[in-house]
């Protein structure tokens, strides 16, 4: 079994933290009705860092924001941590899933400290000192010292941005975080550096990960588990290797054609990391 995936009490199954039951994704444009998802099934265990990939217009984003609760399917259910994702925002649950979006989406006029707290401070009735005090540890917990607390966004790096804006997700301790391209923008050291961070997070919290990348480093780095959206649906879910031997043509050239032979390689070269 793989260390971070926690191990369930015996004679009992995971639990699901995602449940997707027969989505249908549909937009309307120019009169017609586009079809991006139709009986898409996916469920998320505890524990795991599931990875979702797919081509242009897939819906990978589309079903993080559902997942969320920002979108609707247009029918089809899905459930997070035992409740429609849809009641997400309107009773508090939202602090039980936090968000990383592709490019930090900090507040540009807050503070870092400031953006770290804007949750708890949302909550208006915390302690000015205590909202200070969580938000400082969870600074410290993504790797930034202290003293970046009251720089402002445009004085951060891309790296630092990241990190900031992880933090902020993990404010309220949350048992599910989900990812957009979380390296998206980072050079190849920084981009390393945070899939650490992300790993030993991952481990140390007990967190349950959803992750949208088209990095394949990334992919291979923090996976235990990687679901292939193609045909509208999901057409393969498993490990690297499993879903690399699946026979399909974006599996044939998103895993296996030029870009891919330096990340297989490196599936092949040493165990995986997660």
């Amino acid at each position: 079994m793989n260390p971070a995936m926690p191990a369930p009490e015996a004679g009992r199954p995971p639990e699901a933290v995602v449940e997707i039951d027969k989505l249908w994704s549909v937009f309307h444009s120019e009169g017609r009705d586009a079809v991006v998802h139709q009986d898409l099934d996916l469920t998320i265990q505890a524990g795991e860092l599931l990875s979702i990939v797919g081509g242009s217009g897939s819906g990978k984003t589309v079903l993080l924001r559902q997942i969320l609760g920002l979108a609707q399917p247009a029918r089809g259910r899905v459930t997070v941590l035992g409740q429609p994702a849809a009641q997400l925002g309107s009773d508090g649950a939202a602090s039980r899933v936090g968000m990383l979006f592709q490019h930090g989406a900090l507040f540009s006029a807050f503070t870092v400290l400031e953006n770290i707290a804007f949750a708890l401070r949302e909550l208006r009735g915390l302690p000015r000192a205590l909202i200070r005090e969580v938000a400082m540890v969870k600074l410290q917990m993504v790797g930034l010292d202290p003293s970046q607390a009251h720089k402002m966004p445009s004085d951060l790096s891309g790296g630092m941005v990241k990190r900031v804006a992880l933090a902020r997700a993990l404010v309220m301790d949350p048992p599910l975080l989900l990812l957009d391209e979380p390296t998206a923008g980072l050079d190849p050291d920084s981009a390393d550096t945070f899939c650490a961070l992300l790993r030993s997070l991952h481990r140390e919290l007990g967190l349950t990960v959803v992750m949208v990348t088209h990095d394949l480093d990334t992919l291979f780095e923090l996976s235990t588990r990687i679901a292939v959206v193609a045909d509208k649906r999901i057409i393969v879910s498993g490990t690297p290797a499993e879903v690399m031997a699946f026979k399909h043509p974006f599996i044939q050239d998103f895993f296996l054609g030029e870009r891919g032979q330096r990340a297989s390689a490196l599936l092949h070269a040493q165990p995986q990391a997660v």
